[in-house]
């Protein structure tokens, strides 16, 4: 399990990804994240991140894989429900949720539950040896 800390850091990274998604952060999607951010106990936390990746303008594809790392680390967490909520939000701020934002909302979904799944399989594995 990673710490709450790294979990939040996490949070902004792939907030910042899905911004990203259709090439520029618009506005809105800042708008937006700013609003849902007020909301959350670690909301700063999570901009900072957000922020950091803007300004260092980080490889989309390469945070992406991080971020999946890092919450499978992690393992279940009921915070996962907000960064879906947070996701589809910024998605639809600009102009409604674009396909190729849709597409990684779904494959952050998926991505994440295999890689729970395949953790399972090892376990399981270990202990029937």
């Amino acid at each position: 399990m990673v710490s709450r800390e790294r979990l939040y850091r996490t949070f902004g990274e792939l907030l910042y990804v899905i911004a990203m998604s259709d090439g520029i952060i618009q506005k809105e999607e800042v708008e937006t994240l700013e609003k849902i951010l007020k909301g959350h106990p670690k909301g700063a936390d999570i901009k900072w991140s957000f922020d950091y990746e803007s300004d260092n303008q980080s490889d989309v594809e390469t945070l992406y894989k991080k971020v999946i790392e890092v919450f499978s680390d992690n393992g279940p967490d009921m915070e996962y429900d907000f960064m879906i909520y947070a996701l589809t939000q910024i998605a639809e701020a600009s102009k409604g949720i674009q396909p190729n934002e849709e597409k990684l909302i779904t494959n952050f979904s998926k991505d994440l539950l295999e890689r729970f799944i395949n953790d399972i399989e090892k376990i399981k594995e270990k202990y029937n040896e």
